[in-house]
């Protein structure tokens, strides 16, 4: 039986980085597209990333009972939101994916699918180096948005506070402070 391995992390911590690397190494893994309502970024590609749907499609789904998970933020650009379908990507009678999300999204899908088919793998990095990866990313987008980075920024401290980091049942953390060694801890901690 198959397992969900799921990478998170507050923002700026790496995640997308070891996300895509172990990816590279293993492909082995499946994967499996969330969905959101958000405006796509400049390099994202709909359907690689993520869905990019608008509210009507979302609503649609909910309708037809196909969505696990879903999370909306107020942003400084409007309300965007995420989830997680049951749209057929997911076999855990075939295969083990390898997903990238929030806590929140850990969490609905631990309950959904059970304890025993999640693996949280849960990225650390010390703020003021996540503080200056983050601003480095934003000055690189064509029309940066440094009040959301920001807003981001204050609601990582609220959704990985340590209470919910623990009522999420992560005992494991992995230090991303050079990102080679991080991804070789991970790989021992998962058996690949």
């Amino acid at each position: 039986m198959g397992k969900i391995y799921y990478v998170m992390g507050k923002s700026s911590s790496g995640k997308d980085t070891i996300y895509k690397s172990l990816l590279e190494r293993h492909p082995q893994f499946h994967t499996v597209v969330p969905y959101t309502t958000r405006p796509i970024r400049e390099g994202e590609r709909d359907g690689v990333e993520y869905f990019f749907v608008d509210q009507e499609r979302l609503s649609a789904m909910q309708e037809a009972e196909k969505v696990i998970e879903v999370r909306s933020y107020n942003t400084k650009c409007g309300i965007w939101t995420y989830f997680t379908a049951d749209d057929g990507q997911i076999d855990l009678r075939k295969y083990d994916y390898l997903v990238i999300g929030t806590l929140v999204s850990y969490r609905a899908l631990k309950e959904y699918f059970g304890e025993e088919k999640l693996v949280p793998l849960y990225i650390e990095v010390e703020d003021g180096l996540r503080l200056s990866r983050a601003l480095d990313r934003e000055r690189r987008q064509a029309e940066p948005k440094y009040a959301e980075m920001c807003r981001r920024f204050l609601a990582d401290s609220e959704d990985f506070s340590e209470k919910n980091i623990r009522a999420a049942g992560i005992a494991h953390r992995f230090q991303n402070m050079e990102l080679e060694n991080c991804i070789s801890e991970i790989e021992s901690y998962i058996g690949v």
